[in-house]
């Protein structure tokens, strides 16, 4: 065993018995690279990365080139979600370099931690152009011996170019009408209308574009964005990436037509795609949307829940294929045969309903499982016999590897997902899925200064402090639970965070937000990223927890800070839309107020609770509910609030300024659907 065998993240646990001296990211790796005269290889990877375990077999693992890397090389192993900070200054690095980036991320450094070389995955020998990683590994060690010095300058050019990179993206002013048009032009035309979503391929699921989408629509009425919204979910839902079996996403996927995926299911995906197909449901009332808004929450708290109470991070891409082979796909994919096998005369059905033909979607003849465009051709009841069967079927399967550290930012985007779709559609076991990894992130995750720990596993905080997505994220979660619950205790907890957004993350001067808290390690560069990837950037996500936040308590420092964090969205919005989702969304809800609602009435009464629910189903853009006792102290949206000849009453408002309240919640449905 390496000095890996102690850490949390189960990508590293994964190298801990390589026979290469791996060690984690630490400043004692880069002392003993100093003390030695050697340069340090840094590999990044995750645990569900296909090209990072085939690099490890064929490399790490092979005790010839385990003893030269030990010998040249102090080796420094990272989980890029354990430590994204890290990833991202590197991944700059590489992707300037190259033109391109990815995982594993291969990057050879000095003990001072500037870079030098870079790469992402290097096969064993050479291979299609590409140089084997032992060739690499040798012209390394020839340039670090032989040519010091030139090595020497090289780092010192890229930390300072990546050091001039550094900008200042806050902004006075806040995106308005024009922005928010232009951005919508700019995703019409990368808009594919015959298979739904953006671009080419690999297609990724654009769930910050589609909620910026329905809100877009609900503010101004827009049928062209609804129907942009609306199609990319359906082509998504009917498509391979969609587990048509056990619900859930996978990544992304391979083609344009939404077929085959990549396999692997993060928690971070399906977080965000239960609640964009819940919030569809709020705005078309779609069974299709209702359905997979379900499915995905009851795939996260099934096969994702881990025993703490909070969700693990994924499910691999590879299983075994039942013969000893790990194979991409193999848990998901069906042939005829296999049908048969488990269907017996229902085979043919299901192979024309699901689309498993003798050629294959896939490999070696397999089918990735998809859905028609009309599913009332086929007899509803033995449809679903059939899904029952095949199932049950599955889960006989040798199962892929689940990733079980528990990302705080990753859980409160969970949290959110659940509570609201828990609400929306009666489901109090997700409500309470919700509350559980919210109970977790506080008791494990905050400490007594409320600082965030980003990673857990086995119930034991790992030690990489929070960035500003954990931050952000988490005070999603907490806000959104806030409004479900009208626990008070919630709300509490997201000022917490948000204030060390305010403290840690944000320039005073510009308003401008760094991913890193300013005291925490020192880089080769303080890393500041405004534009999403795969989730919500830090920067946008913190804006829409401010602003949430803001109008939930009227603290004007709040809404300031998202204001001033929005001007990213003016200057990106028109240019770049499918890249800020997430600020375009939170600056719909800026020109709409947002709304703010109070519901007052005694807990339990049946108008309290039907106005509540109302409110919540409203699709005024980021509108903010509290519900509780009539002028209650413990949500500050309720002080001052009376009852309504002496009957449950809700206040719509903006900025505090409120309507005249209703007793009727068509009444209130009107006032948050205009």
């Amino acid at each position: 065993m390496n000095r890996l065998a102690h850490e949390t993240s189960p990508y590293l646990l994964q190298h801990a018995d390589n026979p290469v001296d791996w060690w984690p990211w630490s400043a004692e790796a880069f002392d003993e690279a100093r003390e030695r005269g050697v340069p340090v290889l840094l590999s990044v990877g995750y645990s569900s990365c296909h090209w990072c375990h085939v690099m490890a077999h064929e490399s790490f693992e092979d005790e010839t080139t385990a003893a030269y890397l030990n010998e040249h090389f102090v080796s420094v192993k990272v989980d890029r979600e354990e430590r994204p900070d890290v990833d991202a200054v590197y991944m700059e690095a590489v992707q300037a370099a190259t033109g391109q980036g990815g995982w594993p991320m291969t990057v050879f450094l000095t003990p001072e931690a500037e870079p030098f070389y870079f790469g992402t995955y290097f096969p064993p020998a050479p291979r299609h152009g590409m140089p084997g990683f032992r060739q690499i590994l040798e012209g390394v060690h020839g340039a670090w011996t032989e040519r010091r010095e030139e090595v020497a300058e090289v780092a010192e050019k890229i930390v300072r170019d990546l050091g001039g990179r550094e900008m200042s993206f806050g902004d006075d002013r806040v995106p308005g009408e024009e922005e928010l048009a232009g951005a919508l032009l700019g995703l019409t035309r990368e808009y594919d209308a015959s298979r739904g979503g953006f671009g080419g391929a690999p297609k990724f699921p654009p769930s910050m574009v589609v909620e910026f989408l329905l809100r877009h629509h609900a503010r101004t009425g827009s049928e062209g964005a609804l129907q942009m919204a609306r199609d990319t979910c359906e082509r998504m839902a009917r498509g391979g990436i969609y587990d048509q079996l056990g619900g859930g996403f996978a990544r992304y996927s391979v083609d344009r037509e939404w077929v085959v995926p990549h396999f692997e299911k993060m928690l971070y995906d399906n977080a965000l795609l239960c609640r964009v197909y819940a919030h569809l449901w709020r705005a078309t009332g779609s069974e299709l949307a209702r359905r997979v808004a379900l499915e995905t929450a009851d795939f996260m708290v099934r096969e994702l829940r881990t025993a703490e109470g909070g969700f693990a991070s994924a499910l691999d891409a590879d299983s075994d294929d039942g013969s000893g082979r790990h194979v991409e796909g193999a848990y998901y994919v069906w042939t005829p045969a296999q049908l048969r096998e488990v269907l017996g005369d229902d085979a043919e059905l299901a192979a024309e309903y699901f689309g498993v033909t003798a050629e294959g979607s896939f490999e070696e003849g397999s089918s990735v499982l998809q859905l028609p465009q009309q599913e009332g051709v086929f007899d509803a009841e033995k449809v679903a016999g059939a899904r029952r069967l095949l199932l049950a079927a599955r889960s006989e399967r040798p199962a892929p590897g689940r990733d079980d550290k528990v990302v705080a930012a990753w859980n409160g985007l969970a949290v959110a997902a659940l509570a609201e779709t828990g609400a929306y559609f009666d489901r109090p076991d997700l409500v309470d899925a919700a509350i559980g990894a919210a109970d977790l992130l506080v008791r494990l995750h905050m400490d007594d200064r409320a600082r965030l720990t980003r990673t857990s596993r086995d119930g034991r905080a790992g030690a990489n402090a929070g960035v500003l997505e954990d931050y952000a994220d988490v005070a999603e979660g907490f806000l959104a639970l806030a409004s479900v619950t009208g626990e008070g205790v919630w709300l509490e907890f997201a000022g917490f965070l948000l204030d060390h957004v305010l403290a840690q993350f944000t320039d005073p001067a510009s308003g401008a937000l760094y991913d890193t808290a300013a005291d925490a390690e020192r880089l080769i560069r303080r890393p500041q990223d405004p534009t999403d990837n795969a989730t919500p950037s830090g920067w946008s996500a913190a804006a829409g927890a401010l602003l949430s936040y803001a109008s939930q308590t009227g603290s004007e420092p709040h809404r300031v800070a998202a204001e001033r964090a929005l001007g990213v969205v003016k200057a990106l919005g028109p240019r770049a839309p499918r890249f800020v989702g997430w600020g375009l969304a939170v600056a719909e809800a800026l020109l709409d107020g947002p709304r703010e609602v109070a519901v007052v009435g005694p807990a339990g009464h049946t108008m309290t609770r039907a106005l509540h629910r109302t409110a919540l189903l409203g699709t005024a853009p980021g509108a903010v509910v509290a519900v509780g006792a009539a002028e209650s102290d413990e949500l500050p949206l309720l002080a001052g609030r009376p009852l309504v000849e002496g009957e449950p009453a809700a206040y719509v408002c903006r900025n505090f300024t409120c309507d005249a309240p209703t007793t009727d919640p068509e009444r209130l449905r009107t006032a948050l659907s205009s």
